[in-house]
């Protein structure tokens, strides 16, 4: 494919050295010389390779190509977007619920007994912690729960915005002003929907899915 458009030798160099996760880069200076290009303007280049999460800078270590994840490359714009009010999560929740609802299909059939016994570990817990003294919001089952549903999905961007979703629905903690009924309400689907997919019932589990987002609040603190 055509580079140009990486606007960046450092990330132009990564690709036409076939450099692979796990590999450790020569140093800058070997960079350069075999490129042409200043040791300081791939300091400021390796810089946004780090925010890109494509490599990592360690002492003694050097810099270390990392694996492709989109959630690192994505999470900094979004939180941006929504600190500074050019976008809503309202708009990042509709997202992520077109995405688990369009990949639903390819995703459920990927589930192994596991994954299922798994999910049934989440709903426990979730229930624990909203039925124990004091009563705790099961936001880390929440997060999973979602996140193993959709884990076998082999699409690295379909997973890296269900990731950053998650990411960004912690920073914000919108559950602050999530009454204690819209929880129960939460899991019980939840539980219905893990209860359909043991049984390989993936129809009546997408439909409990769609039926669940629609118990979200209308307006900039839907959550999900």
């Amino acid at each position: 494919m055509r580079t140009e458009k990486l606007d960046s030798d450092f990330l132009n160099y990564l690709v036409a050295h076939h450099v692979n996760p796990g590999d450790k880069l020569p140093s800058l200076s070997e960079i350069g010389d075999d490129m042409g290009v200043s040791v300081g303007k791939l300091r400021e280049e390796v810089a946004v390779a780090r925010q890109l999460g494509v490599v990592s800078v360690r002492p003694r270590l050097g810099i270390q190509r990392e694996p492709f994840n989109f959630a690192e490359a994505m999470l900094p714009a979004i939180l941006f977007s929504l600190a500074t009010g050019e976008a809503s999560f309202a708009q990042l929740s509709r997202l992520r619920q077109a995405i688990e609802i369009s990949f639903w299909d390819q995703a459920v059939v990927l589930l192994t007994p596991e994954d299922k016994a798994r999910l049934g570990q989440l709903v426990h817990g979730a229930w624990a912690k909203l039925r124990g003294e004091p009563i705790h919001i099961p936001n880390g089952e929440h997060r999973q729960l979602h996140l193993t549903i959709f884990g076998r999905l082999d699409n690295p961007f379909v997973q890296g915005l269900l990731v950053a979703y998650w990411d960004a629905y912690e920073a914000i903690e919108l559950t602050r002003f999530m009454r204690y009924r819209y929880w129960v309400d939460v899991w019980n689907y939840h539980e219905q929907i893990v209860e359909a997919l043991c049984a390989n019932d993936f129809e009546r589990g997408r439909q409990l899915l769609s039926e669940h987002f629609a118990l979200l609040p209308a307006g900039p603190a839907a959550v999900g």
